[in-house]
C-alpha cells in the first residue's frame, strides 16, 4: 500500500472523528478508539501493517498517553479535596472581592494566571492551576466555561514560544541551531505582541460575557438565580461535614508544594503526576484522618470524572499510537529521536499526510511558502501531533522551500508561532484532553468555540512578523 494511500486513509479518518465528533454521535473515547482501529485493520489488509506493528503502535500511543491518564486522575482527586475542605471557597472570595462584579477582570485575571502559569512550558500543569482556581469563579458569575477554556488556550499559546517549551526546541532542533538562539533572534518580539493579543482577546471576551448577562448581579444571574441557589444551597448540604475551615493554610502550603513539584519534576527527573499522588496521599489522612470509610467516600465523590476522562486519554492512546507511529527495517516502533537520525522504513500515517500536504501545494505558491504553511497550521494541528508535525512536516516543508530558493528560518517559524497558538485545541495533544475535563468541557464544544478565534490570532501574529521583517512578503 502506497503513501499515498495511507496519507488519504488518514486524513479520512480524522475527518470521520471530528464529524462524529462535532454531530454528538458518541463520547470521544469511543471515536478515537473505533476509527484508528478501522484504519489499522485496512492497512493490515492491505500490507501495510502486520498483526504485530499494531499491537507495538497502539502500545507505544499508551505510552504517550499514560502518565497524562495518571495525572488527570489524581489531579482530580487532589482538587476534588481541596474543594471538599472548602480551600477554594476562601481563594473565590478573596478573588470575588477584588474583581467585584467585573466579568471583564475575571477574563483578564484568567489570561494573566495563564501566562505566569504557563511559564514552564507545561501545559499540564498550568491547566491543574488555572482551570481549578478560575472555574468555581466562571461558575458563579455564570459565565461560559468554554470561555475560561478559550483564554486560557490563547495565553498559552503564546507563552510556548519559550525556548524550553517544546515546540520552539523541536523547530531549533531541526534547523540545528540552539533553542535559546531561534527565540532570542526571531521570536520573541512576536511573543510580546501575542502577549498584549491575549489580554486583548480576555477584555473582548470579557465584554462578550457581560453582553450576554453575566456577573454576580447581571441578567442572567436573576434569570437563573433561583437554581443557583437551589444548587448552591445542595451543595453546601453535600459539603458541609467535609469543609476544613481551620485547615486552610494547611491545604495552602501543600497546594503550594505540589504545583513546585510540578513546575519543577524534570528537574528532579520526577513524573508529573507524582506530585498529585503525593499531594492526595498527605491530603486525605490530614484532612479526612486515618479512617478508610471517608477516604472511601471522598475518592468516590471524584470517581465519575476522573473515570470518564481517563477513558477518553486511553482511547487516545489508540489514535496516536496507529496514527504517529514510525517504524523501523525490523518493525518496531522507532523512538523521536530515532526518526531525527534514520529514515523510518514505514513512515506514521501522519508523516504519508504530511507528504500529501507538500505535494499538493501549487508549484507557484512555492515562493510563498511560509505564508502558505503559516495560514494553514491551525487547521493541520488538529490532525498531527507536536513530534509529527515539526519533526515530520517541518524537515519536509524546508526542503521544498529550498528548491524554490526560500530560506528555513521562515517556514520554522511561521511554523512555530502558527502552531503554538493551536496547540492546546488539538485532540493530538494529550494535555488538551486533560484541560477539557478538568474544565467540564466537551472537546468538540472547545474546538467549536475556540478555533476560529485562534485562527485569527495566528494570521495576526503571522501579519505581524511580516511588519517587523522575519516574514517574506
Amino acid at each position: 500500500m502506497s503513501n499515498l494511500v495511507v496519507g488519504i486513509l488518514g486524513l479520512v479518518t480524522i475527518i470521520a472523528i471530528v464529524v462524529t465528533l462535532f454531530k454528538s454521535k458518541t463520547q470521544p473515547a469511543i471515536a478515537f478508539i473505533v476509527f484508528p482501529l478501522i484504519l489499522g485493520i485496512v492497512l493490515f489488509i492491505g500490507g501495510r501493517y502486520s498483526l504485530e506493528n499494531l499491537a507495538a503502535m497502539i502500545k507505544a500511543g499508551f505510552n504517550s498517553t499514560g502518565p497524562t491518564a495518571a495525572l488527570f486522575v489524581f489531579s482530580v482527586l487532589y482538587f476534588g479535596i481541596m474543594t471538599d475542605a472548602g480551600m477554594f471557597d476562601v481563594i473565590i472570595n478573596k478573588l470575588m472581592k477584588l474583581v467585584g462584579d467585573s466579568v471583564v477582570g475575571v477574563c483578564v485575571m484568567t489570561a494573566v494566571i495563564a501566562l505566569v502559569g504557563h511559564l514552564d512550558g507545561g501545559g499540564a500543569s498550568t491547566f491543574c492551576i488555572v482551570i481549578p482556581a478560575m472555574l468555581p469563579v466562571y461558575k458563579r458569575m455564570h459565565m461560559r466555561k468554554t470561555t475560561l477554556l478559550r483564554i486560557a488556550v490563547l495565553a498559552m499559546g503564546v507563552l510556548n514560544l519559550m525556548p524550553w517549551a517544546g515546540p520552539t526546541m523541536r523547530a531549533a532542533t531541526v534547523l540545528g541551531i540552539e533553542a535559546n538562539s531561534l527565540w532570542k533572534d526571531n521570536l520573541i518580539l512576536i511573543q510580546a505582541f501575542g502577549v498584549a493579543l491575549a489580554l486583548a482577546h480576555a477584555v473582548l471576551a470579557g465584554f462578550q460575557e457581560k453582553k450576554r448577562g453575566a456577573g454576580l448581579h447581571g441578567k442572567l444571574a436573576l434569570e437563573e438565580g433561583d437554581v443557583a441557589l437551589e444548587e448552591g444551597e445542595q451543595v453546601a448540604a453535600n459539603s458541609s461535614d467535609l469543609a476544613r475551615p481551620k485547615l486552610f493554610w494547611f491545604n495552602i502550603l501543600l497546594t503550594v508544594a505540589v504545583i513546585f513539584l510540578l513546575i519543577w519534576s524534570d528537574g528532579f527527573d520526577l513524573p508529573a503526576y507524582v506530585p498529585f499522588m503525593i499531594g492526595t496521599a498527605i491530603a486525605l489522612f490530614v484532612n479526612y484522618g486515618f479512617t478508610a470509610k471517608m477516604h472511601k467516600k471522598i475518592i468516590n465523590l471524584h470517581a465519575g470524572p476522573a473515570l470518564m476522562m481517563c477513558s477518553t486519554l486511553m482511547g487516545a492512546a489508540i489514535l496516536m499510537g496507529i496514527l504517529t507511529s514510525n517504524l523501523n527495517d525490523a518493525g518496531a516502533v522507532m523512538k523521536v529521536k530515532e526518526t531525527m537520525t534514520t529514515t523510518p522504513a514505514i513512515p506514521s500515517v501522519v508523516n504519508c499526510l504530511g507528504g500529501i500536504v507538500a505535494d499538493i501545494l501549487p508549484s507557484f505558491l512555492g515562493q510563498n511558502l511560509p505564508l502558505v504553511i503559516g495560514i494553514l497550521s491551525v487547521p493541520l494541528a488538529l490532525a498531527f501531533d507536536t513530534d509529527s508535525y515539526f519533526y515530520g512536516m517541518l524537515p519536509i516543508m524546508i526542503a521544498i522551500g529550498r528548491s524554490f530558493g526560500v530560506e528555513a528560518m521562515p517556514i520554522a517559524i511561521a511554523m512555530v508561532v502558527c502552531r503554538n497558538c493551536a496547540t492546546f485545541i488539538s485532540p493530538m495533544v494529550p494535555a488538551t484532553l486533560l484541560g477539557t475535563g478538568l474544565a467540564e468541557v466537551d472537546i468538540k464544544d472547545h474546538i467549536k468555540s475556540s478555533f476560529f478565534y485562534v485562527w485569527i490570532f495566528s494570521i495576526l501574529c503571522l501579519v505581524f512578523a511580516i511588519i517587523i521583517g522575519k516574514m517574506p512578503l
